[in-house]
């Protein structure tokens, strides 16, 4: 049985969580291949909010197992204090399996973040400040430490101190921050986190490939999103990893032939949380009113998102990088309030019209969006449950974006709450 991705196909905050959640009833394993604690999802059941940050969206389901896989970088303090948050509300959450390969987000991550950012000043990127950046960077540097390595303290602590003797002469040197001590990390990792996360570390590339050899059906859940990949994304303004389906490969250990649909989820307007380019923005009281009904501010930061138009240009190119099967649209109900709805089918730079994104980013902040102004339907859209209930201009929105991105619409989202949405013929 193939695995299926489900990839953000924007700047993030699409509602992957909620898809996750909403496919994970027929799922049996939902393994997050990237990201950090930086990516929340917000699932709402029977009224209930759940914000989960590492934890697989698919946690609440009893029958799920639920996988960190080893592309992903981990808090340890923040993924335990996220599982007893769940336990308290009566998640079980004794299936949790954490791969010994992914790489641990240490306290000199986390003030380096933050220095440099501030050091940046009016150059910044915009990160959520939680140590996601350098916790990459040491991977890719070969100076990481992994989850395995809370499982051995010589090794842990040799480790340790190679990194600190680095990370302590460039923050007292360059930022005038105190040194960080080796005693008090190796107390709270070794001492505290290593013990509790014990009973979860483990061969996540095996479980899953055992589960896919067996028939059973496996969800892929990334982080962030399509334009926030580092490599694809609006550079620098972007992930410190790959969200794209792609990732799902190198973060899982599945290979590209194990992969069958790829679901891509994308809002029926387009938000984008910090610095970077974003053409259809919408600076304006169509803005505010996005944000105000959309209640558009980060899960984990609280910040404020841009919003703009939906924006046709953006998901052609994010059908192409991860192979889209499908899509999936989401707060379509946002726009209720709208006497029309616009639509960017291209970007007009240099006298050229474009229907694909300029490979240029300095051409790319210069670019105007091109709309289709199409008639609202200024019609609650919360309680429809079926597409017979939803008014002919919705469904015309649905049908003329599909049209445009080259790829089917199946399931539209018209409120926070995992009952929801409406299926549209496959």
């Amino acid at each position: 049985m193939p695995a299926t991705v489900v990839v953000g196909t924007q700047w993030g905050d699409e509602g992957k969580g909620k898809l996750t959640d909403l496919l994970a009833g027929s799922m049996d394993m939902v393994v997050r291949y990237q990201g950090g604690h930086n990516a929340g999802h917000t699932v709402v059941v029977d009224g209930e909010s759940f914000a989960l940050q590492l934890v697989p969206s698919g946690v609440l389901y009893p029958h799920i197992t639920p996988v960190i896989g080893n592309g992903v970088v981990v808090d340890p303090g923040v993924l335990l204090a996220e599982l007893d948050v769940l336990s308290a509300k009566g998640v079980d959450v004794s299936r949790m399996l954490v791969s010994g390969n992914a790489h641990l987000i240490m306290p000199y991550h986390q003030e380096l973040d933050r220095v440099t950012e501030r050091f940046l000043g009016k150059n910044s990127l915009g990160t959520t400040r939680r140590g996601i950046g350098p916790a990459y960077a040491d991977k890719a540097t070969r100076v990481g430490l992994r989850v395995q390595d809370l499982s051995d303290a010589k090794i842990f602590r040799q480790k340790l101190e190679v990194a600190l003797k680095e990370k302590n002469g460039v923050l007292a040197k360059v930022y005038n921050r105190l040194p960080l001590s080796a005693d008090e990390i190796c107390d709270r990792y070794l001492g505290e986190y290593a013990p509790r996360l014990a009973p979860m570390v483990g061969d996540a590339v095996t479980a899953v490939h055992q589960a896919l050899e067996s028939g059973r059906n496996v969800l892929l859940e990334g982080a962030q999103a399509t334009f926030l990949d580092v490599d694809h994304g609006t550079y620098p303004f972007v992930t410190s990893s790959n969200p794209t389906a792609g990732g799902a490969c190198t973060g899982t250990g599945v290979g590209p032939r194990a992969i069958g649909d790829v679901i891509g989820i994308a809002k029926a307007y387009v938000t984008r949380v910090g610095a970077g380019p974003f053409p259809t923005e919408c600076l304006d009281d169509i803005g505010d009113l996005l944000v105000e009904r959309g209640h558009e501010f980060g899960t984990n930061t609280g910040r404020r998102r841009r919003c703009g138009w939906f924006d046709a240009v953006m998901l052609r190119q994010a059908v192409r990088l991860n192979s889209l099967s499908e899509v999936a649209l989401t707060k379509l109900d946002v726009l209720d309030a709208f006497d029309t709805v616009r639509v960017c089918v291209a970007y007009e730079a240099g006298g050229e019209r474009l229907e694909h994104p300029l490979f240029h980013q300095s051409a790319l902040h210069q670019a105007t969006p091109v709309y289709e102004e199409l008639p609202g339907w200024k019609t609650d859209l919360t309680a429809v449950t079926d597409v017979a209930e939803m008014p002919p201009a919705a469904c015309s929105y649905i049908e003329f974006l599909a049209d445009q991105i080259g790829v089917p619409i199946r399931l539209v989202g018209v409120g926070p709450g995992r009952e929801q949405f409406v299926r549209f013929a496959a």
